[in-house]
């Protein structure tokens, strides 16, 4: 099956992929976790955005509950609720970017702190199925296979989609790879699927 490329085509097969009972019903997926990856061009950044919103509104018409995360909406919500957000801002034009980011990703610690943070919204809101975006705003402090591995047990009721800026490949001499911005090798992550080689 060839892939659809233009933005006009991956939003057509996303809506009909999202809307379909066997996606919403998790077939064809053995025992593994309901999780997908939507890779697109990093440069696509702005419009990506804007579709997803569009696909939320189309889907959301069609009777399909979706729930829409941002992992660096939810990073602000952590370091605010921590009270150090504005601490954070004033000190990091003269801090060492290491100490910044040793900072940033304890505090965004996803196990300890940002799937907790997801889990709550995921028991708090009604869905069908959870987008996760944000990526690339929260690189390098957030690694998406650390999000994805930590998140196995608490998002494995209904599909999961990470919309990833970048490419997510599977080879069988290597294994599959999440390459964020298409270039900086983000880790090996098997446990989900490409949604545009989803057949419905």
């Amino acid at each position: 099956m060839n892939q659809p490329s233009t933005r006009k085509e991956r939003s057509a097969h996303l809506f009909k992929v999202i809307t379909s009972q066997r996606f919403l019903t998790k077939q064809g997926l053995g025992n593994e976790v309901p999780f997908f990856i939507y890779p697109y061009d990093a440069k696509e950044g702005l419009s990506a955005n804007e579709d997803r919103r569009d696909l939320i509104t189309r889907i959301s018409n069609a009777g399909v509950a979706v729930l829409d995360l941002s992992l660096y909406d939810l990073s602000l919500q952590i370091l605010e609720e921590r009270g150090i957000l504005e601490q954070v801002l004033e000190i990091e034009p003269e801090t060492d970017k290491s100490e910044l980011r040793e900072l940033l990703q304890s505090v965004l610690d996803p196990q300890a702190n940002l799937i907790p943070k997801i889990g709550e919204a995921i028991s708090s809101t009604p869905h069908d199925v959870i987008f996760l975006s944000g990526v690339g705003e929260v690189y390098p402090f957030i690694r998406s296979h650390n999000v994805l591995n930590n998140l196995q047990s608490t998002a494995k009721d209904k599909p999961t989609v990470l919309f990833f800026p970048g490419s997510y490949t599977h080879a069988l001499a290597t294994g599959a790879s999440l390459d964020l911005f298409g270039c900086l090798h983000d880790d090996k992550y098997y446990r989900a699927y490409n949604i545009l080689n989803y057949e419905v």
